[in-house]
């Protein structure tokens, strides 16, 4: 027989693991804090706000959008990291995860494959390729000849050093064989504004920040970097069409802490899935030049470790470095 003492502590040990166990299964019993790397008012905001106010609604609980921006995502990360892994806590993660582990590789999450866990992917937009009026090349393949006749007198505005605009013209740059000037900017206004006025000849920008000044006729658009074309303007050819495999996006997928619990996570997807799947929601978003996605973990996973190995060679090839 088993000493009362001992009967009394399995007994208290078991009724312990109850309220754990009540808490996962409720999940979520309150409202739910949703981190954002980015301060509020650009599309990667938006997304947050408009998935969480659905995903809110599919779980029956208030997801609430916190605000960190600061260090390439990194502030609003780390706290994601290190936040208890109960699904009380999620962040949007972006592509700048991939690239801050080679780039600025001292940043948190050093390992985010490790230490945060995916739950799906949220959306994913392009870039177009456009020029001001006064650069006489039509397409991809005359721009290209046209930097090959003038080496390094070709400028090319980014949002600054080591942004994805920064990493699609070095990887143009590296498949066209052609030597160019980049001139990075504090952002992705500045780079335009100059675009306007002839300082720079060429961008790679979002689609929502390049669309007003193509339609008002102060650039022209010669190319989209997604290898289909884009609804907002389905007569942009792909870059892939000149140079075969092209392709670049900025992404942006929901992430949790390490060690959240299987069930919490596949409820969370299945919420976000119904989010980004929901017809009003993508129609808004599309006329953001946002295209939302409905991958669950492992392809966010997958889109994650393919771009940080991509990224990486193209930051090692063009040896970037941050000032």
């Amino acid at each position: 027989m088993f000493p009362r003492r001992a009967l009394l502590s399995a007994s208290l040990a078991a009724t312990a693991l109850i309220p754990t166990a009540q808490a996962q299964e409720r999940w979520p019993s309150r409202a739910v804090t949703l981190l954002e790397g980015f301060p509020p008012g650009g599309v990667t905001d938006l997304a947050s706000r408009t998935v969480a106010e659905r995903m809110g609604r599919e779980l029956g609980q208030t997801v609430l959008v916190e605000n960190r921006p600061g260090a390439a995502t990194s502030v609003a990360l780390t706290a994601l990291s290190r936040a208890r892994p109960d699904g009380y806590t999620l962040g949007a993660g972006t592509t700048t995860l991939a690239i801050n582990q080679t780039l600025q590789p001292t940043l948190t999450p050093r390992d985010p494959a490790n230490e945060l866990a995916p739950i799906g992917m949220i959306f994913r937009t392009p870039f177009i390729l456009h020029l001001h009026p006064s650069v006489p090349a039509r397409n991809v393949a005359e721009l290209i000849a046209l930097a090959k006749a003038r080496p390094g007198q070709l400028s090319f505005g980014s949002p600054g050093t080591g942004s994805v605009s920064h990493l699609c013209l070095e990887l143009f740059r590296a498949q066209a064989g052609i030597d160019i000037l980049h001139v990075p900017y504090r952002g992705g206004i500045p780079a335009l504004l100059d675009l306007r006025q002839n300082r720079v000849q060429a961008v790679f920008q979002g689609v929502q920040e390049a669309l007003p000044a193509i339609r008002e006729g102060a650039t022209r658009a010669i190319a989209v970097s997604l290898t289909t074309p884009i609804p907002q303007m389905p007569e942009l050819p792909p870059i892939a069409n000149d140079l075969p495999g092209f392709e670049v996006v900025f992404w942006q997928g929901l992430f949790a802490p390490a060690g959240t619990p299987a069930p919490v996570l596949a409820r969370a997807g299945a919420a976000l899935a119904a989010a980004t799947s929901d017809p009003e929601l993508r129609t808004r978003m599309a006329e953001q030049g946002v295209e939302m996605l409905t991958g669950d973990a492992e392809v966010l996973r997958r889109t994650l470790a393919a771009d940080t190995q991509k990224w990486g060679d193209v930051i090692r090839r063009a040896n970037i470095r941050l000032e």
